[in-house]
């Protein structure tokens, strides 16, 4: 469960960069954010898989560029169910969707699978 926690602020972070930077993406106030960031996460663990699986060969086709789009489309659904998200259009979802997915991956490179710092330490012993 902290995973989860740690891992909604993370995509609350990407969306609140995203609203700075992308003018067709904003939200109304911060509890919005955190409740778009919340379902973000629900549908990218609930709907997301689904829909690969169901556009899989034209991702295939793509060589997985369309996963960019299958990100957007994730992106839209959670701003349709918020009425606080306000989101222009399919380049703001996509452009938005980058953001999120760039601070997602930055945020992973430093947190573990079960939502915890990771540090590695290697420890090297030279004999003489």
């Amino acid at each position: 469960m902290p995973g989860f926690l740690l891992r909604t602020l993370i995509n609350a972070v990407g969306l609140w960069i995203a609203s700075a930077l992308i003018p067709g993406l904003s939200f109304t106030g911060s509890g919005t954010l955190l409740l778009a960031a919340f379902l973000l996460g629900i549908v990218n663990a609930v709907v997301r898989p689904l829909v690969i699986f169901l556009t899989l060969p034209i991702t295939v086709l793509t060589l997985g560029v369309f996963l960019f789009v299958i990100n957007a489309l994730m992106l839209m659904l959670v701003a349709a169910l918020l009425d606080g998200f306000l989101l222009s259009g399919f380049w703001a979802a996509l452009f938005g969707s980058f953001i999120v997915s760039l601070t997602s991956w930055f945020a992973s490179w430093y947190i573990g699978p079960r939502g915890k710092f990771e540090i590695l330490v290697v420890r090297r012993d030279v004999y003489r």
